[in-house]
């Protein structure tokens, strides 16, 4: 597992929370709740991603 995936991870995570206290701060719920799920979406596309490279490589290992 690449250090940069954690990274990137936690940077969105940093990102998205500090976007929901600001857009829940100023009255946008809706938006906040948006952004968040905006967020989700993006980090477990990234993640599938890794998956999928995981079991390709496992594919391969067996020659399957």
């Amino acid at each position: 597992m690449n250090v940069d995936l954690i990274f990137k991870i936690a940077a969105i995570g940093i990102l998205i929370s500090v976007l929901n206290q600001v857009l829940t701060r100023s009255g946008r719920d809706e938006q906040a709740t948006m952004t968040t799920l905006a967020g989700l979406v993006v980090v477990l596309m990234m993640v599938v991603q890794e998956i999928s490279e995981l079991f390709e490589l496992v594919k391969d290992l067996f020659g399957l």
